[in-house]
């Protein structure tokens, strides 16, 4: 079981790998690469939407969201594509860093803390 566990890991951020290198195929249809674009951002940027320390809402995102996600995009890339794409990935060996994901996903986090604080705001006047 463990065994296993381990190789579908694996396959993931193999799979993530090639999600983006398949973003950049021009044999990808557009909304396939609009897609893969943005799953590969989250997949492999070094910061989470959802912080791994909230309990278990922060592992959410790891377990579901973007094996979803990865699932989905290769469904609708080409199976010649993907294959291409899974060789390269492996070839490669390390997966890259999305400064783009990291960026996106901090723009989300400050525009929540600005909303939040507007609205605690809006509440506490109205308190008074």
């Amino acid at each position: 079981m463990l065994c296993r566990i381990k190789t579908w890991a694996q396959n993931l951020k193999r799979d993530s790998h090639a999600v983006y290198l398949a973003s950049r195929d021009p044999r990808v249809p557009w909304y396939a690469k609009v897609l893969a674009i943005g799953v590969a951002a989250y997949a492999l940027s070094p910061i989470d939407l959802i912080p791994d320390f909230i309990p278990i809402v922060g592992y959410l995102d790891d377990l579901v969201i973007v094996p979803l996600g990865i699932w989905l995009v290769v469904s609708l890339i080409p199976g010649e594509v993907m294959a291409e794409c899974r060789a390269k990935a492996d070839e490669i060996g390390q997966r890259p860093v999305s400064r783009a994901g990291m960026i996106a996903i901090i723009v989300v986090w400050i525009i929540a803390a600005v909303l939040f604080g507007w609205i605690a705001y809006i509440a506490w006047r109205r308190l008074k």
